[in-house]
């Protein structure tokens, strides 16, 4: 039995936060070669006359400190405006071949795109093209694309509510509601199950109500790495008294203890406060099956305290009975689903006690005001929109709804990935705002559906669209099943990709493929009529301004609003009569034209000025429910066959970023708090399933998919067995390392969300080197192949 853990696999013993973040922020400046400048950039980020950061969504305070940035943050800002820089030269010398057999942190880490590129399939390599040869070429292949439906158009979290609206705004008038984009990917669950539960997509909370809150639910996320600055709030919370119980299948360092960089006491003694009072290592997939626990437990709560007044006894309900009359329907056949559903079913589903669920109700019920936070960990399973809806039911019960200190607050991972949706990138237009659209411009959009990223991937795949623009983002990585994305854009005549570096899906061809350079959010963005501004709204629906500083990395990168207006007026040839050139040399007006379609955007150009901005009326935080029952609604599970055979074999696979990773970029291969250091070729299993299997740790093995969607290429190659907390019949591994084992027929039938959180895999000693295309993974390097899919 092996005694000595694998290379690069450490103890990590600290707490999240402390000097170790400090540590990470400067090294980070220090390898993008930016250390004096980087410091004067972090101090401009999330200040009212700063930039927005272009990681979380997390909100900012009302009152700013100087030092409104974390760790991964910090990281983030200095991706973007490091001083590495990548044109004509670069890729002279490094044919797209080549590229593709470094590994995708290498690829980002050269540096930022400089000048407009186009495909040169003749030589293999990007050349650099004239911007107007470029977009003239890109105006005509859209226009020859047979039907608009035909045509894709990818938008990423990072694009601000300017450059989203005007980007609808060439699509529908292009003629296609073919809108995929990243909160497809992630929080597509949250957008399609809260509607139906409360009658609106988003959170209902605001940053004041934790202030308030003495019970904090933490369902599936990792605050720690995914949004740091949270941690602030979470610590807040503890060290005033409040509960915060937590529902995850890791143990995450972040929801354990935190030694907060801004105190000077924690700081100089290295101590840390502890966060969670509670931690709850949920199975895989459980947590639906843990909800309907508490909430059983409630009812017999209730019942006792119903009963026990019905006595005589002084005695108060357990549920908001009074709430639950005026503003629910639906109770009864929720409430007969939890009574009819056995406690064997719910340990079994959950990996949790019959006790420890029936603990979280006690507590639960003793609080005033409750939040429930959420993240990927509840949304990306085949059952998202429901697990959503479930603790949506959950705070209902206990009028947890449209008060202070209570609500529902999903935890939205990109910083602008909710703005862009609301101010019309959808894939599902409501036919009220298509006909705001028509009324404000003039033309009739089209009123069918698109696609969503999986929709869109499989048009590519089968040969049903022919032309794809991405307005930033890695799209063939972020989603799942790579091997369906090469395919896809192997079969496309036309591929645009607007981005500040490059990335893995810049080097799979169409047969027409262009490269574009545009700003970041800490760049400076003058047009016309002066420096501009603009907005983006965060996961508590504020929206506020974002004012970059820096100079641009060279001259031929312009921001996204100018490239998506001139890209509109090639391929469009005035149809619409819309002044192109008036929104990109003032976007004022593109703001006056969001007001004009969405009310609740009144005064923008007034109220995006007041430091800190505004925030967008919430619905359901009124207590105002617009869903077909005029009420919020108590939805219940789908109920599983509790005769279901459980396969002894087969994992539950939940994929994970590291530390040092923002979606699909990777800033370093270290992961500080789960103890990796150095690669990324891990597969972390417990004690008692590695024994069960015959594995010990620093065993070399591969992963493959199980059960209806397994098939020969979904295998990752030669991943390290590592030893971690995880309940049994659990493991965990990198993404997107791990996307070549997810199907893309494997999603959550209602929002089409991608599983990546609940993949059924085997595991088996390590075989051969299999890998000659990306769905073959190894070595934690994405689509490592001999030969590059052209």
């Amino acid at each position: 039995m092996r005694t000595k853990r694998p290379d690069g696999i450490k103890d990590y013993t600290g707490p999240a936060g402390g000097w170790g973040a400090l540590k990470a922020v400067a090294i980070s400046l220090k390898a993008q070669q930016i250390v004096s400048r980087g410091a004067q950039t972090l101090l401009k980020s999330n200040q009212p006359d700063g930039f927005d950061c272009p990681s979380c969504a997390w909100p900012d305070p009302k009152h700013t400190s100087s030092f409104e940035f974390c760790e991964n943050g910090a990281k983030a800002v200095a991706w973007e405006s490091t001083a590495k820089k990548i044109g004509a030269k670069f890729f002279a010398e490094h044919s797209v071949e080549d590229l593709w057999k470094q590994s995708d942190h290498w690829i980002e880490d050269q540096g930022r795109v400089t000048e407009p590129l186009r495909y040169n399939a003749a030589t293999g390599h990007y050349d650099v093209v004239g911007w107007d040869e470029a977009l003239s070429e890109i105006g005509a292949g859209l226009a020859a694309v047979p039907d608009p439906d035909q045509a894709e158009f990818y938008t990423s979290g990072r694009c601000s509510n300017e450059a989203a609206f005007l980007f609808q705004l060439f699509v529908r008038l292009y003629g296609t509601n073919n809108f995929p984009d990243c909160s497809n990917m992630c929080h597509e669950a949250t957008s399609v199950g809260l509607p139906k539960s409360i009658g609106i997509g988003k959170g209902t909370v605001s940053l004041d109500d934790f202030d308030h809150a003495d019970l904090i639910l933490s369902f599936g996320h990792n605050p720690g790495t995914n949004h740091p600055r949270m941690m602030a709030t979470l610590r807040d919370v503890a060290r005033r008294g409040g509960k915060i119980i937590v529902f995850n299948p890791l143990k995450e360092r972040s929801l354990e203890r935190f030694e907060s960089p801004q105190s000077v006491v924690e700081m100089a003694t290295m101590s840390a406060t502890p966060i969670a009072t509670t931690y709850l290592q949920v199975k895989i997939g459980g947590d639906a099956a843990a909800i309907k626990g508490i909430a059983k437990a409630l009812l017999v709560l209730d019942d006792a305290a119903q009963a026990a007044k019905a006595a005589g006894a002084a005695s108060e309900p357990v549920l908001d009975h009074a709430f639950i009359a005026d503003h629910t329907a639906g109770l009864d056949a929720y409430s007969a689903d939890l009574r009819d559903t056995r406690w064997e079913t719910i340990e079994r589903d959950s990996g949790l006690t019959r006790a420890e669920l029936e603990g979280v109700a006690q507590i639960y019920a003793a609080s005033k005001a409750t939040i429930a936070c959420y993240g990927m960990g509840i949304t990306q399973h085949r059952n998202g929109t429901s697990n959503v809806q479930q603790i949506a039911n959950l705070l209902l019960l206990r009028g947890n709804m449209g008060r202070p200190g209570a609500g529902i607050c999903p935890l939205r991972g990109h910083s602008n990935v909710q703005g862009d949706r609301t101010v019309g990138i959808t894939e599902r237009p409501k036919p009220a705002f298509l006909d705001r659209m028509r009324d404000v411009f003039g033309f009739e959009p089209p009123r069918g559906d698109g696609h969503s990223v999986v929709e869109s991937i499989a048009a590519m795949r089968d040969g049903k669209a022919r032309a794809i623009v991405c307005l930033g983002g890695n799209l063939a990585i972020a989603s799942s099943d790579p091997q369906a994305c090469v395919e896809g854009f192997r079969n496309m005549d036309l591929a645009v990709h607007i981005t500040t570096k490059l990335n893995r899906t810049h080097l799979l061809m169409a047969k027409a493929t262009y490269v574009l350079p545009c700003l970041g959010r800490t760049e400076l963005d003058t047009q016309e009529t002066g420096p501009q501004s603009v907005s983006v709204e965060d996961s508590m629906s504020m929206v506020h301004a974002s004012r970059g500083f820096l100079k641009a990395p060279g001259e031929h990168v312009k921001s996204e609003i100018w490239i998506v207006g001139q890209i509109a007026k090639a391929t469009l040839k005035g149809k619409g009569g819309i002044d192109w050139d008036a929104f990109i040399g003032n976007y004022d007006l593109i703001r006056d034209k969001i007001e004009a379609v969405f009310p609740d955007f009144a005064d923008y150009n007034r109220r995006v000025r007041e430091p800190g901005g505004f925030h967008l009326p919430n619905s359901a935080a009124l207590r105002v429910w617009k869903t077909d029952s005029g009420k919020a609604n108590f939805i219940p599970t789908p109920r599983k066959d509790d005769s279901a055979a459980i396969d002894p074999s087969v994992l539950r696979l939940t994929t994970l970023r590291a530390h040092d990773q923002y979606n699909t970029t990777v800033y370093s291969l270290d992961d500080r708090y789960r103890g990796v250091f150095g690669r990324r070729d891990i597969l972390f299993m417990n004690d008692a399933d590695m024994a069960r299997l015959g594995f010990a740790e620093g065993d070399v093995v591969d992963v493959a998919t199980a059960l209806e969607f397994a098939r020969a290429d979904r295998v990752v190659q030669k991943l390290t067995v590592v030893r971690y907390a995880l309940p049994e019949g659990c493991c965990a591994s990198y993404y997107p390392e791990t996307q070549p084992l997810i199907a893309l027929e494997d999603h959550d039938p209602q929002s089409f969300t991608p599983s990546y959180k609940s993949v059924p895999v085997t595991i088996r000693p390590a075989a051969a080197d299999m890998g000659a295309e990306i769905g073959v993974a190894r070595a934690g390097v994405v689509g490592h192949a001999k030969r590059i899919p052209a």
